[in-house]
């Protein structure tokens, strides 16, 4: 019997059309993402607050440096565990090992207030982890399906979905407990759903088959025949091919090169949003609401809250009722992890309500880029499907417009601090529409960035060219954090609305740049659309 999707035959039943298995990795994916993002909201708060409030009272300038080492370096490292769980180990080996690494890496940042060491040996384990799950977890996704037509794409979608609902949670929650009760505490509770995301795909993993094992695992004589006589017919093709194309494989690399370097521009000012922004968001940003506001802000908070984590636990349940015969404790672990959230966030909320005094925390509004995604994902996504859907580099000269433009929002907002100001009360406005902007550049550049990628690059060449695109990533934050950390020199000198546009102008100006040699991409990308 000849089985729809890969994996085995408990994988054959879907859950909203897709196989079962996809959400165990979704779950999975969800938890590792609100680990991340959960602690990389608290870094740059934790580092810079004083010590009377348990943090490490250091200067802006360095933590931001710092915070630009670690952005980047979690780019780095999935080249190298890629090919290590390629060559070696296999994707469900290299996800497990990764998830247990960042586990304890969360577990020695929570005690970092025994001795500093824990702090960097937890981060070093989070950079290392993530080089082993990040990569592999998503290779897993693509192999689910046998196709490479649109059903694959809405699997990729709905993992994309609980990566940004992981976002999501982790900096609302982790934030909100490390910045109200102590940092350890969010850095520990991050670690909590990873080490449960874990063992809940640990003791689901046989739903996949053969898919993620190990070369030596996989290969039994009969594929070796397969393979050896696939990998002939890949030869043959592939001389004939680049015998009549090679100035077209050409052409379709120097497209991935440009537009990994401009994407360079575009990371380098978007990842200001645990940085620079964070900053602005804490010493800059009136958070203190009152009356009205103040009920506005707890209803809305409670709406966007609510209603996501409504949705992941009702497609929690339909999990459940495929998977739960066959893989109970993995469902039980996996539910009691929500029971745990949902504590959480119900918690959270009555003690907000209950509270006279409102006061939004700093890392909240790193929040706003997963509710944006979320809302105008679909949106783009029919846009890209309709005739008004516009060339590949004029995408990402929309993306560096938009995110230049919500920096200019923000340098408009700080233009009444004065030069050198620690400390002001501009509206949280400025940020909300910053975010808004940022997002609609990011569903113009970073999925659109990767599509070509994959449709530009020859087949032997796929891995190398995105090994390049995570390189120029790694350079992105690891530029950002080291502009960043200017913040209070240029501040001083020229004032914090000069210091954001910087980043208005520069990414403006290279989407004037990409505008102007769309043409001359177009034609070397010879049709690929």
């Amino acid at each position: 019997m000849e089985f729809k999707f890969g994996g085995s035959a408990e994988n054959q039943k879907t859950v909203l059309g897709h196989p079962s298995g996809l959400f165990v990795l979704f779950f999975t994916e969800m938890w590792e993402r609100f680990s991340y993002y959960g602690m990389r909201a608290l870094l740059v708060l934790f580092l810079v607050s004083t010590l009377i409030d348990g943090g490490w009272d250091w200067s802006r300038s360095d933590a931001l440096v710092l915070y630009g080492w670690y952005t980047g370096l979690v780019y780095l490292t999935p080249i190298i565990g890629g090919f290590i769980a390629d060559k070696f180990m296999g994707y469900r080996n290299a996800i497990v090992l990764g998830a247990l690494i960042m586990t304890l890496g969360h577990a020695s940042m929570a005690l970092e207030g025994i001795t500093s060491i824990f702090f960097y040996v937890g981060l070093s384990f989070l950079i290392i982890g993530n080089g082993f799950f990040k990569p592999n977890i998503s290779a897993m996704v693509g192999q689910l399906y046998k196709s490479q037509g649109k059903e694959k794409d809405g699997g990729y979608t709905i993992f994309y979905m609980g990566i940004n609902a992981g976002a999501f949670l982790g900096i609302l929650l982790c934030g909100y407990i490390g910045e109200n009760i102590g940092w350890h505490y969010g850095f520990g509770l991050a670690g909590i759903f990873m080490f449960l995301g874990m063992l809940q795909f640990y003791f689901t993993q046989n739903i996949f088959g053969k898919i993620g094992l190990s070369p030596k695992q996989t290969e039994d004589f009969e594929d070796v025949i397969e393979h050896s006589v696939e990998k002939l017919e890949d030869n043959i093709e592939e001389v004939i091919e680049e015998a009549e194309s090679s100035k077209v494989v050409r052409d379709r690399m120097v497209v991935i090169g440009v537009f990994s370097l401009f994407v360079v521009f575009f990371w380098w000012a978007f990842e200001q949003a645990g940085g620079s922004m964070t900053v602005f968001a804490a010493d800059y940003t009136d958070r203190a609401l009152v009356g009205g506001a103040a009920m506005t802000f707890k209803i809305v908070n409670t709406i966007i809250t609510v209603v996501p984590m409504l949705v992941i636990t009702w497609v929690l349940i339909m999990l459940f009722r495929q998977t739960f015969s066959k893989y109970a404790l993995a469902n039980l672990l996996l539910g009691s992890s929500f029971v745990i959230i949902w504590g959480i966030v119900i918690w959270m909320l009555t003690r907000e309500f209950q509270s006279d005094a409102t006061e939004v925390p700093a890392s909240w509004f790193s929040v706003l880029n997963s509710l944006f995604i979320i809302l105008f994902a679909p949106m783009f996504s029919k846009l890209w499907e309709s005739k008004l859907n516009p060339s590949g580099p004029v995408k990402f000269a929309i993306g560096l417009f938009l995110v230049g433009l919500g920096f200019g929002v923000l340098a408009y907002g700080a233009a009444g601090i004065p030069d050198g100001a620690k400390t002001a009360s501009v509206s949280l406005i400025f940020l909300v529409i910053a975010y808004f902007f940022h997002t609609l550049g990011e569903l113009c550049v970073s999925p659109v960035g990767l599509s070509y990628v994959s449709k530009l690059a020859p087949v032997k060449f796929v891995s190398l060219m995105f090994g390049i695109w995570f390189t120029a990533n790694f350079f992105a934050n690891l530029l950002g954090g080291f502009t960043g950390s200017y913040i209070d020199s240029i501040s001083e000198e020229y004032g914090l609305s000069t210091f954001f546009l910087m980043f208005t102008i520069i990414p403006i100006v290279a989407a004037v740049i990409m505008l102007v040699l769309n043409p001359m991409l177009k034609r070397k990308m010879h049709g690929i659309q």
